[in-house]
């Protein structure tokens, strides 16, 4: 196939008018998956189709950005930067608008990758080139794409900065139109997942803004539109800075998830799980909501029952959550946080185990595994294995490799079992039977079936 697409080039470059020639190359690369067509265009000479968007001819050109999206797609990042930042960077300032959209889109690859940014960055006719590109213009793209340049070093944040950009986008936060407003919440938190980037927001008073914003939604009937990734941003400013300073400075994010997990919207209640699971998977966070009391066990309370009950998506999000709230690593297990694990679990329901074994056996491959991550969450602490070598059946429900048949359920049982396994307390409170039980497993694999229930298994065919 390399031939044929390395004859087709030859034709083309050899035309007067290349439109058909330029269709067959089309069609050709359009037979080939995205997966082979690597080996057959690297090392291709394409100046002959970069040339060809210079024309006042709208089909050529439309058909040699087609080319080019095709061929650029099945090439690296690295090998782009390598071969092509020139002729990308010339797309730039071309004056149709589907090949400037053709450029940013691989520029945007390449700032995405550790190795070709630096390519970008040691060129910085590049970086003024792409910014005065998105200056012109008020695609999508080019707004992610200040953002992306921006995340890479202070420099690239600087030039930016320095071009009015940033502040161009900031301003849309607090603009008229929400779903601008919406795009540009998710862009500053792409923005604050960079320290240099968390700094120039703090700088810039961001924080103190959308803060303002959550504050102000109550009044906005709109405000179901963008409420969601207000949260979201400071949910992530929490777990990569500190949950204690961004809850304690920022007291309307934490109320308002609480509010969030107990509205009735779905939407409202999957941001609150996704932000208190991320919240409760450090141990900062798991003090900071148990500094809250009877707000926390309320809400505690709503997970238990969106668990046990509800649309799948959101019994799966709130099972997600619970396990994160109580994982603890085991150098993490001090006899006050082990208490406070244990206490939230029983404030699930008055038979936990018998609840989560429920939701265990129900026909849902990810409610099952969603369950099994709540045991694997207890596995490795000393109170939820007493919980386990007490609860009647329940090593036999962990031994027992029929249930859950799915490979993602397989993959969570062995989970499982290894928790509790590599735990330095297991052997000891499940007693030496148990625990060689599960060795034996583990040592089996996750996928293992006995000689013996293949035997059957053929029989009933």
């Amino acid at each position: 196939m390399a031939a044929s697409i390395e004859s087709l080039l030859e034709e083309i470059s050899g035309a007067e008018d290349p439109t058909e020639e330029l269709q067959s190359l089309k069609t050709a690369l359009l037979s080939i998956p995205l997966s082979a067509l690597t080996d057959s265009v690297r090392g291709q000479r394409l100046d002959v189709i970069f040339s060809l968007l210079h024309s006042n001819q709208r089909e050529q050109v439309q058909l040699c950005v087609d080319i080019l999206e095709r061929i650029l797609m099945a090439l690296s990042p690295e090998y782009l930067a390598q071969n092509y930042r020139v002729e990308l960077q010339g797309g730039l300032t071309h004056p149709n608008e589907s090949v400037k959209i053709l450029a940013l889109t691989q520029i945007s690859r390449m700032v995405e990758n550790p190795g070709a940014v630096t390519e970008i960055l040691n060129h910085h006719d590049i970086l003024r080139a792409v910014i005065h590109c998105i200056r012109e213009e008020k695609m999508a793209v080019a707004k992610q794409l200040v953002v992306e340049i921006s995340s890479v070093s202070p420099i690239s944040l600087g030039y930016c900065a320095n071009s009015s950009l940033i502040s161009q986008l900031l301003s849309e936060l607090t603009g008229d139109d929400v779903l601008i407003r919406a795009t540009a919440t998710e862009m500053v938190t792409t923005l604050a997942h960079s320290q240099h980037g968390r700094q120039y927001l703090a700088q810039q008073g961001i924080m103190d803004k959308i803060s303002n914003m959550i504050r102000g939604a109550e009044t906005d009937p709109f405000s179901s539109l963008y409420l969601p990734g207000l949260v979201k941003f400071f949910g992530n400013l929490a777990i990569m800075d500190s949950p204690q300073q961004v809850c304690e400075t920022y007291p309307a994010f934490q109320n308002k998830v609480f509010e969030m997990a107990l509205d009735p919207d779905p939407v409202m209640i999957g941001v609150a799980l996704d932000t208190l699971g991320l919240l409760g998977s450090n141990v900062e966070g798991k003090q900071v909501l148990q500094k809250t009391g009877e707000n926390f066990k309320a809400v505690l309370l709503r997970m238990s029952q969106l668990a046990s009950s509800g649309a799948t998506e959101l019994r799966v999000r709130s099972l997600d959550a619970i396990s994160q709230l109580l994982t603890l690593q085991p150098e993490q297990q001090t006899e006050d946080l082990l208490a406070l694990t244990e206490s939230w679990f029983h404030l699930l329901s008055n038979q936990p185990m018998d609840m989560i074994r429920t939701i265990s056996t129900q026909p849902f491959p990810e409610l099952h595994c969603g369950a099994l991550g709540i045991f694997t969450a207890i596995a490795t602490q000393p109170w939820g294995q007493k919980l386990m070598i007490n609860n009647p059946g329940f090593m036999e429900f962990i031994l027992d490799r029929s249930t859950g048949q799915t490979k993602e359920a397989k993959d969570a049982k062995y989970e499982l079992v290894g928790s509790l396994v590599c735990s330095s307390t297991a052997a000891e409170i499940l007693g030496s039977q148990h625990y060689l039980r599960l060795k034996t497993y583990l040592r089996e694999g996750p996928y293992y079936v006995s000689a013996v229930a293949s035997v059957s298994t053929e029989g009933a065919d």
